[in-house]
């Protein structure tokens, strides 16, 4: 402990007991001594021919009693002599400076602590100085199966696109909302047929089964049954999980981000359905992907057309979902599907073939109402009058022509009643030597009446019509084409750098660039005190910063400040109470 010292205690207690002795690191030392050679003095006798310096000679200080089992220097240093007697004397330094800063003592020397008290803070300090070396991760350090880290570079990318897409919600008069990432386990099950297998669910928290999000709209009708919200226009930017095999080249990740825009009420027939529609044209457009087709089926002409041809009522949703698969896969193989493993007739589904097949427009809706048999399906005749009624109001918003009706479409989800759809890319925009990319469907939604009333304890529903947009996949298309033509981005939005190019003026570049952020001018400055003109200007040029505030001693006297375009490199003298103006006035040109 420490001689003569009320502060010995306060120190003993910051030791962290039981920690691994220095001797485990070098077996070859004794078990309990940390430092390399005899602490007190040693008879000629037991003296070894490698033993260390005379104690006196000794960083500790002579004749100090030492209780290890063995305190001789072994007769091979695990790393020379030299460099073992040089951490004993760096080891007994931080000993003492640390008895110093605990006591507040700076008097304190080695003579003034016992040796048993030494050897346990010296213990602490090797501990401290060995744990770093001892944690080296065994692991592989990547992320998770199915997700990605985006760097600056894809971030603007990727808020590009969110901006446009969002900009497009509100211009439609959607409100914002955000819901929990995970709900309650019960909430989300039987809502997604057999994609319930995909949910993830969480260990039990608190006693409440959890399981993170599927999609965003499960939880939004959570939200209107248990505010009892009666009529909403929202749109929702979040993440979500689906426990599935990732295809990362193609956008399918199992953490991605979704775009959802819903208008939950009631309301006449095939108007909001109608809207949900324009909006996709309205971004798939604007984003610049290429030509692309939305086909569109109704879930009640569906489920007619599985009545007609003779499908149980009770494998409706089972044969749905592998009818949803005829974008990935061949007729061929989804009939193998439907008789193989869901057990249906194969005449049954000969017949599902001859529907499922057709797709067209306007005039398709009309052949179907002379169907023999689909026209005495109560069900089908009710899609179809509606799917009637949606096509002369897309036709009235200009937009018919990107809409195809697909009887294939079926669209896996349980809980949509009546019109469905999902946008397609009828080719990848390849350029010469890009290779076509195919994400699959990167926009779908439909209309949800009854999801609503399953959370409410009296059944009243919301009828509700919304879409989703693929943000994934459309970022996927959007930067393998910037990768093939060479684009680059800027990762900032920087307008102005403010430099000097001479010594000691950080104080006004400090001053400067604060009268740039508070006109809300997007400024920035090394970090240095003294940089270098040509690096200040390289790094303009590097991250495309347009323009340059230069001041120095000349500018200082004459109360200007030097306004340089980075891109021209042309350079003027701007007095300093109309600098801001000055800037202002140029970037509203650019």
């Amino acid at each position: 402990m420490l001689r003569d010292s009320g502060g010995a205690q306060s120190l003993r207690s910051s030791v962290v007991l039981g920690l691994h002795l220095y001797s485990s690191q070098h077996l070859c030392w004794g078990p309990t001594c940390l430092i390399p050679r005899p602490l007190a003095p040693v008879p000629e006798s037991r003296r070894p021919a490698a033993a260390c310096p005379s104690s006196d000679s000794c960083p500790g200080g002579p004749g100090l009693p030492c209780s290890a089992s063995s305190c001789d220097l072994p007769v091979l240093l695990p790393q020379g002599r030299s460099t073992v007697i040089a951490r004993v004397k760096s080891l007994c330094s931080l000993v003492i400076q640390r008895v110093r800063d605990v006591t507040g003592i700076a008097s304190v020397q080695r003579s003034h602590i016992s040796h048993s008290f030494f050897c346990q803070v010296a213990k602490a300090v090797l501990t401290s100085q060995l744990k770093p070396h001892q944690d080296k991760p065994n692991f592989i350090i990547k992320t998770p199966k199915g997700t990605r880290d985006l760097s600056p570079q894809q971030m603007v990318v990727r808020e590009k696109i969110l901006d446009l897409v969002v900009s497009c919600f509100k211009r439609h008069g959607a409100k914002g909302l955000d819901t929990p990432a995970f709900e309650l386990k019960e909430v989300l099950t039987e809502k997604y047929g057999e994609d319930s297998g995909l949910i993830y669910d969480l260990e039990d928290q608190g006693g409440e089964l959890l399981s993170l999000r599927y999609d965003l709209t499960v939880p939004f009708a959570r939200y209107l049954a248990m505010n009892k919200v009666k009529r909403m226009k929202r749109y929702h930017v979040g993440k979500v999980w689906r426990r599935e095999s990732p295809t990362m080249v193609q956008g399918r990740y199992r953490e991605f981000c979704q775009c959802d825009f819903d208008i939950a009420g009631q309301f006449d027939p095939m108007i909001p359905d109608a809207e949900c529609l324009k909006i996709m044209c309205e971004i798939l457009s604007g984003l610049q992907l290429g030509d692309f087709l939305i086909k569109v089926n109704d879930r009640r002409i569906m489920d007619g057309m599985f009545a007609v041809c003779g499908v149980p009522e009770s494998k409706f949703r089972a044969v749905g979902s592998s009818i949803d698969k005829l974008d990935k896969m061949s007729w061929k193989d989804v009939r193998h599907e439907m008789v193989a493993k869901k057990g249906l007739a194969p005449e049954v589904a000969d017949q599902i073939g001859d529907y499922v097949q057709c797709h067209g427009g306007v005039t398709l809706v009309e052949q179907m109402f002379q169907d023999p048999r689909l026209s005495q399906n109560k069900q089908a005749l009710e899609g179809l009058e509606d799917l009637k009624l949606l096509f002369e109001y897309l036709t009235l918003f200009g937009i018919s022509e990107k809409i195809s009706f697909d009887l294939s479409l079926a669209r896996g989800l349980d809980y949509y009643t009546g019109v469905i759809y999902e946008a397609i890319l009828l080719q990848s925009p390849a350029q010469a030597g890009e290779e076509p990319l195919s994400v699959g469907s990167v926009a779908a939604g439909g209309r949800y009446d009854g999801l609503v009333g399953m959370f409410d304890p009296k059944g009243h529903s919301v009828p509700c019509v919304g879409l989703s947009i693929g943000v994934e996949r459309i970022f996927s298309i959007v930067e393998q084409r910037m990768k093939t033509l060479g684009e680059s981005v800027r990762t900032t939005e920087t307008q102005v750098f403010v430099a000097t190019p001479q010594k000691n003026f950080l104080q006004e570049r400090l001053k400067l660039i604060a009268e740039l952020w508070d006109a809300g001018i997007k400024a920035e400055m090394l970090y240095k005190n003294n940089p270098k003109l040509l690096t200040q200007l390289h790094y303009c040029e590097n991250m495309g910063i347009p323009l340059v505030v230069i001041i120095g001693e000349q500018e200082l006297k004459e109360g200007v400040i030097k306004l340089r375009s980075v891109a021209s490199r042309e350079e003027v003298a701007i007095k300093r109470e109309n600098l801001v103006a000055e800037i202002q006035k140029r970037l509203s040109k650019s």
